[in-house]
């Protein structure tokens, strides 16, 4: 199984950080965030991965290379700054993935999930990782029953958040590969939810979106202050 990580957004949110930075390599833990995903996809035995970017991407290929310092195989798909969306990213770098299903990371997500606890196959298009509603998503993305991934049907329904890690089938894209300008993966996955094609787990693991400079800074703190714990 291959994997891609999504790290072509502009990251105008985690300005002034941004400026002269792509976001997936902002520092987390005194490691860029992109390379703690690198290495947990090979821990994993994920060693094919596809990475996007846009805004300062030499910067993420000059870092990584084809990735041989990792023992991992890097290749990557370079777009123009707020191209594609989400999707429209992914759909471009479809021939770079195969036809088999394929792991889908945001590049600005902080998690330590193990990823051996994906599926290696789908039963249908999506397979999401989600959790607990943060504080900056309280109304939630997704419902969840029995396994299967499901939109809200009213307010009373418990409601999680798309976590940025799946494993998706190229089939989810095939009625857009002719699409032109940006697309975004939600609405894909929000109707493929209402088929029925879509499963989901909900991971309780350490999970940031690192989307602002204050989020960033207090995941640094916690990861310090639990490495500090852990070497009493």
């Amino acid at each position: 199984m291959k994997a891609m990580i999504l790290a072509a957004g502009k990251g105008e949110r985690m300005r002034p950080l941004t400026e002269t930075c792509p976001k997936p390599m902002l520092k987390v833990n005194g490691k860029p965030l992109l390379e703690h995903h690198i290495i947990q996809l090979k821990n994993a035995g994920i060693t094919d991965i596809v990475i996007n970017h846009a805004w300062y991407g030499e910067v993420i290929v000059d870092y990584f290379g084809n990735g041989q310092a990792w023992q991992v195989s890097i290749e990557y798909s370079a777009e123009a700054v707020g191209e594609l969306e989400t999707a429209g990213g992914i759909i471009k770098a479809l021939p770079l993935l195969d036809d088999e299903p394929f792991v889908l990371v945001n590049g600005d997500v902080y998690c330590q999930l193990d990823y051996q606890q994906l599926p290696q196959m789908l039963s249908g298009l999506a397979h999401l990782c989600l959790v607990e509603n943060p504080e900056h998503n309280l109304t939630g993305d997704f419902g969840l029953n029995d396994q299967r991934v499901m939109l809200p049907s009213d307010a009373s329904d418990a409601t999680y958040t798309y976590s940025g890690i799946a494993v998706l089938s190229p089939s989810l894209f095939k009625d857009y590969l002719n699409h032109h300008g940006p697309l975004p993966l939600g609405p894909l996955l929000k109707a493929a939810s209402e088929q029925g094609l879509v499963s989901g787990q909900l991971i309780d693991h350490h999970w940031t979106d690192v989307g602002t400079p204050e989020r960033l800074a207090l995941l640094n703190q916690q990861l310090q202050q639990n490495q500090q714990q852990a070497e009493k």
